[in-house]
């Protein structure tokens, strides 16, 4: 024996592996007989290590308790591993007290390591551990179970670009039904649905009794989530009625319900995403009616920062109230262009029920992609800004007759004034004689079927297929045929106009998007032309509405969809530092969307 050795101690500091498990016997009358307390100790952790249950409560005088416990707190903590190293073992007789630290690697990267220590006996068939709760956690009483909890972070307020802000942390009350407490269920969902359906008008008496019926027995049917001021307006018809109960939670919301309906909930899910990367957890006992007795370990959340978003609150208003008359589906998108940071993206209520039209919605442009077929035109050298071009009332192609508005006739003119006058048959033929890619490669130019990525959105410029045959170009040329855009590509291709190449978006400062697909920017000397032809449209042409505000430069577009019967309306451009793009659904023309436009502009110089 090694001097200063006592023959009774030993210490491991390795960790145990389910490989040992393997070479120790675990079970059965007389297995244990030649094992000393570090050994029993050694096995029952080597088990406990493995994840074998059966095995570890086999080498406890209380198997059943034991895989009881065993079992219910690796359901709750779900170990990824665990790591077990016995630390010392002192005897005494027929008795010995064993320490041992056990080391839990749970999902999401997290770690819980504490040291214990078991009693160990000695029994007929061997030593064994002795046991008792505090096996597995020294605070642990009988009785008690382990659970963890997540501990959220506070979410950060969004600001706007001024600092004022957009959302902040709000109290939001759920609204749950136990339906096997209700007892009259049909009463308790009638008076739910009277009550809420003001909040939320998909909220019926109906529509509870039928979420109720489809609950899983056991589990609990969640009504509806109300803000705390909206949730005191109905308490007192509400808090007593059988089997109704009430969470609690923050969340991030606007103190306008009404703004941003389409936009905000994109910033909301990015903070709250952001919120759970820094949250906290926490292990805790429970006890045998599943409240917490006690807290075993913790990690204290890491509350994030508040977040700036490019939005402007001003402008976004300006946007809502100027598409507040509109009864159609309309939208607008309007974003810096020397940034590329967003600025509003506002729709109304008709265009809320199809969803986010302003960012992913594929529509005709109409006359409004003259901007990209003249950038397309001018860069290939077929014209200049004074060329003369023939606008005649109609021009056929292959039997295909493309009209100008009620086939008005200007004769020949120049590029400029068919641009302001939205010639589409003069455009049609300009494209007509275009390389099959040259308005695929202008619109890409201008940032119009290329991809961005931008965090917390999902966007959707457009697309401008390749056009192979004659009558495609035609129809391409003045925004029909098969080409498709967005108020947000839109608004981008404005952007680009004014900025001279297409700005990079951005919604969260510091966040830019990715790109791919976008094509070189456009000569300057394009640009310029282009540019003025735009300003043209506003004080001689299709857009004289908007003459009375300084610095406007656009383009109206009237697109036909469906049966022809039908158009929507639009409006794209700039004034300054603000490129922006309305969309009026079935709006007959684009009139209305210049009027929107007239709105909205008018709303932002009101600051």
């Amino acid at each position: 024996m090694a001097p200063g050795r006592h023959p009774h101690r030993r210490h491991r500091a390795a960790a145990l592996t389910a490989a040992v498990a393997t070479a120790l016997p675990l079970a059965g009358c007389g297995l244990f007989s030649s094992d000393g307390p570090q050994d029993s100790l050694a096995a029952f952790l080597t088990a406990l290590s493995s994840g074998d249950v059966a095995a570890a409560a086999a080498r406890t005088d209380s198997p059943d308790a034991a895989k009881t416990l065993l079992t219910q707190a690796r359901a709750a903590l779900e170990p990824e591993s665990i790591e077990a190293s016995e630390e010392t073992v002192k005897q005494s007789g027929d008795n010995a007290t064993g320490g041992y630290r056990l080391t839990w690697h749970l999902p999401k990267g997290r770690t819980w390591s504490y040291t214990s220590d078991a009693q160990l006996r000695s029994a007929e068939d061997g030593w064994q551990v002795h046991w008792q709760p505090t096996v597995v956690h020294p605070q642990l009483a009988p009785s008690q179970s382990i659970a963890i909890v997540a501990d959220p972070a506070e979410p950060a307020p969004v600001l706007d670009r001024d600092g004022f802000p957009l959302l902040r942390p709000q109290t939001v009350i759920g609204v749950v039904v136990d339906p096997a407490k209700t007892g009259n269920t049909t009463a308790v969902a009638t008076k739910l649905g009277s009550a809420l359906h003001r909040f939320e008008p998909t909220v019926t008496g109906r529509s509870v009794l039928d979420g109720i019926k489809a609950t899983k027995p056991g589990a609990a049917y969640a009504v509806l989530s109300l803000r705390d001021t909206d949730y005191e307006q109905v308490k007192p018809s509400i808090y007593d009625l059988p089997g109704v109960r009430f969470t609690s939670q923050q969340r991030l919301l606007p103190d306008d319900r009404d703004i941003g309906r389409q936009i905000l909930p994109a910033l909301r899910s990015m903070v709250e995403q952001q919120a759970a990367g820094g949250a906290g957890w926490r292990i805790v006992s429970l006890d045998v009616t599943g409240s917490e007795a006690g807290e075993l370990y913790a990690v204290p959340p890491k509350d994030p920062p508040a977040v700036t978003s490019t939005l402007s609150t001003h402008i976004q208003t300006a946007a809502e109230q100027a598409l507040a008359p509109v009864k159609t589906a309309a939208a607008i998108v309007a974003l810096q262009p020397s940034t590329g940071q967003l600025l509003a993206v506002a729709q109304n209520e008709p265009a809320d029920e199809q969803g986010p039209l302003a960012l992913t919605g594929r529509f005709p442009p109409g006359s409004t992609f003259k901007i990209v077929t003249a950038t397309a035109a001018l860069t290939a050298g077929r014209v200049k800004v004074d060329s003369p071009v023939a606008c005649p009332g109609t021009v056929t192609f292959a039997g295909r007759v493309v009209p100008n508005e009620g086939r008005f006739d200007l004769g020949t003119v120049p590029l400029a004034k068919a641009f302001a006058q939205s010639c589409n048959t003069t455009f049609a033929e300009l494209s007509a004689d275009l390389s099959p890619t040259a308005l695929t490669d202008a619109a890409r130019s201008l940032g119009i079927g290329a991809d961005f990525v931008i965090p917390g959105l999902t966007t959707v410029t457009g697309s401008a297929p390749q056009a192979d045959s004659v009558v495609q170009r035609a129809e391409n040329g003045f925004g029909q045929g098969i080409v498709v855009t967005s108020p947000f590509g839109m608004a981008l291709a404005a952007a680009a106009v004014q900025s001279g190449k297409v700005p990079v978006p951005t919604l969260v400062r510091g966040r830019p998007a990715k790109v791919s697909g976008l094509g070189p920017a456009p000569r300057p000397e394009v640009l310029d032309a282009v540019r003025s032809m735009m300003r043209d449209v506003v004080t001689t042409g299709t857009a004289t509405a908007l003459r009375d505000l300084p610095d406007v430069c656009g383009k109206t577009g009237t697109a036909q969809f469906g049966d022809g019967t039908h158009s929507h309306g639009w409006f794209v451009g700039y004034q300054g530092d603000l490129a922006f793009a309305v969309l009026l659904t079935d709006a007959g023309s684009s009139k209305p969307a210049v009027d929107a436009a007239h709105r909205f502009l008018a709303g932002v110089a009101a600051k």
